[in-house]
């Protein structure tokens, strides 16, 4: 059977409704969600058209700044099972995803759909991970991925996920993770993620509330009972060249001091380095915060902590606590992303001064 397939336009969007409401009962896609993947989306939606008509689509969501694709959504027309189309929208889903320079395809799918995961399975996908309460009706969803650029080992997931709860408390969110990935039961609190960002915070930022400095969270980890080293490629406040406010500065200036002050006190170390060495880093036993430039991810200029959860000789894996739910994203969406060591070098600097940061603990030996 022949299908000719091509990229999504809004004049497609009634039949890909009507396509939607034809093969799911629950977690449909509407016709807002269509507008928005067609129009703004950072996305790819083929369709399949047999003899001018719809047959079935795919759709793929993109992670701007790394080499992530998800598979979010297949769907074949009832009038059309049976002829192998789930087999091509998948090969067309993944030349699409190469084509974005992605070298990982993820996908969620149901339990009870074994036609779906015997054909993921057969496509050399590999079975990660089982996401409880899921879907709309409270069932589990499998969780699958492929190295679709060319073969290599998985990242491993030894570090727990924890979203921040907050628009500014990435870096306490990390350092959450960071201390539960070294102390295996630790429980990831929302009380404790605001204790951190209360003790790490500079008070201000550009605008809005304060994140956390890099000293603050060393001083946080330290106090906790961790091994912590802190990597900086300045000795000078890292922060007060983007703020205007005068006020604001001296609030600012009078924060970091005490955080020096207090860390002179400490054993952490304090390492002046143009940039951070992950591998090594890792190798060592340490779990790294850090610091990078929001941009490269959201557009949005603004400094951010993510946490690295491993490396290998292309890519650097790491959480990133801020979901964008107005993306369509989850939680699990912003887990172990994959991003190469050039585009790691390039979002892990901030601001006109091009400052680099990161926060690295491991447990006392």
């Amino acid at each position: 059977m022949v299908f000719d397939f091509r990229f999504a336009s809004v004049a497609d969007i009634d039949a890909l409704v009507a396509l939607e409401q034809d093969c799911f009962t629950l977690d449909r896609l509407s016709t807002r969600s269509f507008n928005w993947m067609v129009r703004r989306a950072n996305a790819c939606l083929i369709v399949a058209e047999q003899q001018g008509k719809l047959a079935g689509y795919a759709l793929l969501l993109f992670h701007r700044g790394t080499s992530l694709a998800r598979l979010y959504s297949i769907a074949v027309s009832p009038a059309w099972r049976g002829h192998g189309l789930g087999q091509r929208l998948l090969e067309q889903a993944q030349a699409s995803a190469l084509h974005r320079n992605c070298a990982w395809l993820r996908l969620e799918v149901r339990t009870d759909n074994p036609a779906a995961v015997s054909l993921y399975e057969s496509n050399g996908y590999q079975r990660f991970a089982v996401v409880d309460d899921y879907y709309e009706d409270h069932s589990q969803a499998l969780r699958y991925e492929k190295r679709i650029l060319r073969n290599a080992p998985a990242p491993a997931r030894q570090v727990p996920y924890y979203a921040q709860t907050t628009e500014f408390t990435c870096g306490a969110a990390c350092l959450l993770m960071a201390m539960a990935a070294i102390e295996r039961g630790r429980s990831l609190l929302r009380t404790e993620e605001i204790q951190l960002w209360r003790e790490a915070t500079t008070i201000f930022m550009t605008a809005g509330h304060g994140g956390c400095s890099p000293q603050g969270l060393a001083l946080a980890a330290w106090r906790r009972g961790f091994e912590v080293r802190m990597v900086l490629s300045q000795a000078d406040s890292l922060f007060l060249d983007g703020v205007r406010s005068a006020q604001k500065k001296a609030v600012m200036k009078l924060v970091e001091d005490g955080f020096v002050e207090a860390l002179s006190e400490t054993d952490v170390q304090q390492v002046l380095a143009p940039g951070l060495d992950v591998r090594s880093a890792l190798q060592a036993g340490f779990r790294p915060l850090v610091l990078i430039s929001s941009y490269r991810f959201t557009r949005l200029k603004a400094p951010h902590w993510i946490l690295v959860t491993g490396c290998d000789d292309e890519f650097v894996y790491l959480h990133d606590p801020d979901v964008d739910h107005s993306r369509h994203r989850r939680s699990l969406d912003c887990q172990h992303l994959p991003v190469s060591h050039a585009e790691f070098a390039r979002i892990s600097s901030f601001g006109r001064q091009r400052v680099r940061a990161a926060v690295l603990l491991r447990g006392r030996g």
